[in-house]
C-alpha cells in the first residue's frame, strides 16, 4: 500500500508534456561498466502504478486461501513487486535484463510452491519458455554493447543509429524474449497451464502485470532502437497477431475451466496490444498501452471473481456451477462489469484500447483490421456463453444453494476495480494523456530514421 501511495505521487507530479524521462536517478557500478539508472517516462509511469495498485489486491486475495508457508508466500510476492517495478523503471540495458530475469524466480516458486495439482509442471514451463527466449536478448544485448559501447539507454542507445542488417538480427533477438513473455502465438503454450496452477493471486500478477513486460520491451526497444526491423517485420507481426485473435478465441469456446477460457482470452488480448503497437501510428500505439492497462485491471479482476467461488466449491469447472445469480447477486453484478469489458462493451475501459487499436490498425492496413474485428465478434462468444452458464439459470446442484455472496473483504477488493473500469471506460485521459507525449516522441524519431533510410536507398539507386 505505501508503494501504491508513493506511486500516486509520482503521478501528480509528473508532467505530462514531456516526452522524456523524468525523477532519473543514477550510480556507477563495476567501475561505470554497468549503471544503476532508473527514471520514468510516460509510457512506463502507468504501468508502475498499475503494479504498485495491484499488488495489495493479491494479499488480500490471499488472505485465507494460503495457509501454510505464510511469510514464505508474502516475501516472494515483495521481492516480485520489486523487480517488476525496476523493470518498467531501467535505464541500463544489463540492469533491465537482469530485472527481467529475475522476476522469473519469485513467479517460479509461487506457482511451484502454492499452486495446483500440476504446479510443479506447469512452474517448470513457464520458467523455461520464458528464460529460453531471453537468451537470445542476451545475446543481442552483448552486440548493442559491443557496436556502441555502453548499455545507456536513456542517452545513447535510443540516439544510436544501428546499420540496417544488424537492427534485423537485434529486433529478432529482442523480439525472441518479447514474445514468449506477452505470450504472442504460437509461444503461447505456458500461459494457460500457469495459470491453472497458480494461486489466485499469482494469476492475478501473471496477468496484470508480467504478461505487460513483453509489450512494454516493444515499446521501449523495438520501436526507437530498431525502427528499421520494426517497419520490416510489422507484416509478420500482424499476421501473428491476428492469428492469436481469431485461433485463441476459439479455442477459449471450448475450455471447460474458467481460469483456462480466461487465460485464453488474455492471449487474444494481447494480439491487440502487437497489432496496435506495430501500426506505427499514435492511435495504434496508445491504443495498445491502454489496452494494457486496462486488461491488467480486468483480466485480474477476472481472476479474483474466480478465485470468490473456488474458495467456496474447490472447482472451476464451468459445469460445476449455474443459477449463482440467484444465490450472489453482488458477485453476479462485478461479475458482469468485468465480462462486458472484457468483451469490449462502450462505456468499459476493454472497448476504449480495442477500438484505438482497431483504428490504428485500418490506417496501417484495412485487411488486419477487418479480420480483427472478428476477434471482437469471438471474444463476445465465449465470455457471454460463460457468464451465462455460470451465473444465469435456476440452480441445479444442491451444494450450490448454501453458497455465500461477497463479504466485506471480497467487497473491499472487487469494488474500486469495478469503479475503474468504468471510470477509464468513460474518462481514459488519465491514461491516454500521460503516454500522449512519448508515444509521439518514439513515432516520431522512429518515422525520421525510415523517412532518411528510404532517402539513403533511393539516392543509391
Amino acid at each position: 500500500m505505501v508503494n501504491f501511495i508513493v506511486s500516486c505521487v509520482l503521478w501528480a507530479k509528473f508532467d505530462f508534456n514531456a516526452a522524456g524521462f523524468q525523477f532519473v536517478e543514477q550510480a556507477d557500478w563495476l567501475g561505470g561498466a554497468i549503471t544503476y539508472k532508473m527514471g520514468v517516462d510516460g509510457i512506463s509511469t502507468p504501468f508502475v502504478i498499475l503494479t504498485a495498485f495491484l499488488m495489495p489486491f493479491c494479499i488480500l486475495a490471499s488472505w485465507r486461501s494460503i495457509t501454510h508457508r505464510v511469510k514464505e508466500y508474502m516475501i516472494a510476492f515483495l521481492v516480485l513487486e520489486t523487480l517488476m517495478i525496476g523493470v518498467f523503471c531501467a535505464l541500463d540495458l544489463v540492469l533491465f535484463y537482469l530485472l527481467f530475469e529475475a522476476g522469473l524466480i519469485p513467479m517460479f516458486l509461487i506457482i511451484g510452491i502454492w499452486g495446483g495439482k500440476r504446479r510443479v509442471y506447469a512452474s517448470f514451463k513457464f520458467f523455461l519458455y520464458t528464460l529460453l527466449g531471453s537468451l537470445l536478448m542476451l545475446v543481442g544485448i552483448l552486440a548493442m554493447y559491443g557496436y556502441a559501447g555502453t548499455t545507456d539507454i536513456q542517452h545513447i542507445l535510443t540516439q544510436t543509429k544501428f546499420p540496417a542488417e544488424m537492427q534485423t538480427w537485434l529486433w529478432l533477438g529482442f523480439f525472441a524474449s518479447f514474445a514468449v513473455k506477452m505470450p504472442m502465438w504460437p509461444v503461447h503454450t505456458w500461459l494457460p497451464d500457469a495459470h491453472v496452477e497458480a494461486p489466485t493471486a499469482g494469476s492475478v500478477i501473471l496477468a496484470g502485470i508480467l504478461l505487460k513486460m513483453g509489450g512494454y520491451g516493444f515499446l521501449r526497444f523495438s520501436l526507437p532502437m530498431f525502427p528499421l526491423a520494426s517497419e520490416y517485420f510489422a507484416p509478420m507481426v500482424f499476421a501473428l497477431s491476428v492469428v492469436a485473435i481469431i485461433y485463441t478465441s476459439l479455442v477459449a469456446l471450448m475450455q471447460e475451466d474458467i481460469k483456462k477460457l480466461i487465460a485464453y482470452s488474455s492471449v487474444a488480448h494481447m494480439g491487440f496490444v502487437t497489432m496496435g503497437i506495430f501500426t506505427l501510428n499514435p492511435q495504434g500505439v496508445q491504443g495498445a498501452v491502454f489496452q494494457m492497462v486496462s486488461h491488467g485491471i480486468v483480466s485480474g479482476a477476472l481472476f479474483l471473481c474466480v478465485g470468490v467461488v473456488y474458495d467456496r466449491m474447490h472447482t472451476r469447472e464451468i459445469k460445476a456451477f449455474g443459477g449463482l445469480v440467484n444465490v450472489m447477486p453482488w458477485y453476479a453484478f462485478a461479475f458482469l462489469v468485468f465480462t462486458m469489458a472484457n468483451v469490449g462493451l462502450p462505456g468499459t475501459s476493454g472497448f476504449v484500447g480495442e477500438f484505438l487499436t482497431l483504428m490504428g490498425a485500418f490506417g496501417a492496413n484495412t485487411w488486419v483490421a477487418f479480420f480483427a474485428t472478428t476477434g471482437v465478434v469471438l471474444s463476445a462468444a465465449y465470455a457471454l456463453w460463460l457468464y451465462r452458464r455460470v451465473v444465469f439459470g435456476e440452480i441445479t446442484k444442491p451444494e450450490l444453494h448454501g453458497i455465500a455472496d461477497l463479504n466485506r473483504r471480497e467487497i473491499v477488493l472487487l469494488a474500486p476495480l469495478v469503479i475503474l473500469t468504468v471510470l477509464f471506460g468513460v474518462w481514459p485521459a488519465p491514461i491516454l494523456d500521460m503516454s500522449a507525449a512519448s508515444v509521439d516522441g518514439i513515432l516520431s524519431s522512429a518515422q525520421a530514421a525510415i523517412d532518411a533510410a528510404g532517402k539513403t536507398a533511393e539516392a543509391v539507386k
